[in-house]
């Protein structure tokens, strides 16, 4: 299958990406929710091996497929191992037909003008290179906006752009993740003033140029209709944001452009001490329960 084949699927698939990008940080977290205690793993190392012993068993289940689930967003890790003797990537499209994303930051700096920035992102040439080579279609770069601060929005956007503009010179396509967090007191006149900010940099990329965009569930519905169609928008997702499964779902059910694109939600009652038919029951009910949400 091609490029153009990966394109088609994110475009026009009916269902939803998978977040499967937990990094350092949130890792440990998502394996005590998973059932597995830091106790039980010593080290770094160890940490990752567990980690990727859940999102192995998410991806080899039955209904993780490109019938509902049409991309995942893999950490960088993950491109180095392998399901069933195939690396990660290419084990999902050919075996799973789920697109390959690869998340790029390194992380948030700290918090200043409302905002938190994207980390430096050292030898992003050569990673962009690597996921090229083992097909990721395109890749994932997460920003948080605490207030609606115009200055801090507008210096999230413009750093993410510079960071897409790299991507899509590298042949692949940016999932662009000005995430607002669900928490902030004037979440929605951040989200208006972020649109508007979105809007001009998308109008600034050269024609041709495809982005996507990843944001999180908001206040008013169908807030970001207009992005959605715009000639550079491939598609717009939607982030969890720390809401439950099923209000995350009520919610991006009330947004008709808008796909899921989520982690914690995805993963929600999922315990390394199901058996399989259980595991791969309760998956189906999540998966399920998204995939309705998102089409």
């Amino acid at each position: 299958m091609t490029d153009r084949e990966k394109r088609e699927r994110i475009a026009q698939g009916k269902g939803f990406i998978a977040a499967l990008d937990q990094s350092g940080g949130s890792t440990p977290k998502a394996l005590a929710l998973y059932g597995v205690d830091a106790s039980e793993y010593d080290g770094e190392e160890a940490m990752f091996a567990e980690i990727q012993k859940m999102r192995a068993r998410i991806m080899t289940a039955p209904d993780f497929n490109g019938d509902k689930v049409i991309g995942a967003i893999l950490f960088e890790r993950t491109l180095g191992e392998e399901i069933d003797g195939r690396k990660v990537p290419d084990y999902i499209w050919s075996e799973r037909g789920v697109v390959p994303f690869l998340k790029i930051d390194k992380g948030l700096a700290e918090k200043a003008d409302g905002v938190q920035m994207m980390k430096p992102i050292p030898g992003l040439g050569d990673t962009l290179a690597a996921a090229a080579k083992q097909g990721v279609f395109g890749t994932k770069e997460r920003s948080v906006i605490h207030e609606a601060n115009a200055a801090g929005i507008a210096a999230v956007v413009e750093q993410q752009f510079d960071v897409a503009r790299e991507v899509l010179e590298a042949g692949l396509v940016p999932i662009i993740e000005p995430e607002v967090d669900i928490h902030s007191a004037t979440k929605t006149e951040a989200e208006d003033i972020l649109r508007d900010a979105l809007k001009k940099q998308l109008d600034a990329l050269p024609e041709g140029a495809e982005v996507m965009l990843k944001l999180t569930l908001p206040s008013r519905a169908n807030l970001y209709d207009d992005l959605a169609r715009h000639p550079r928008v491939l598609r717009v997702v939607a982030l969890s944001g720390g809401y439950s499964t099923e209000v995350a779902c009520r919610l991006l059910a009330q947004n008709d452009r808008m796909i899921a694109s989520f982690s914690r939600a995805l993963t929600e009652g999922l315990s390394r001490q199901m058996t399989e038919e259980e595991f791969n029951a309760a998956l189906r009910r999540n998966i399920d329960m998204i995939w309705r949400a998102s089409v």
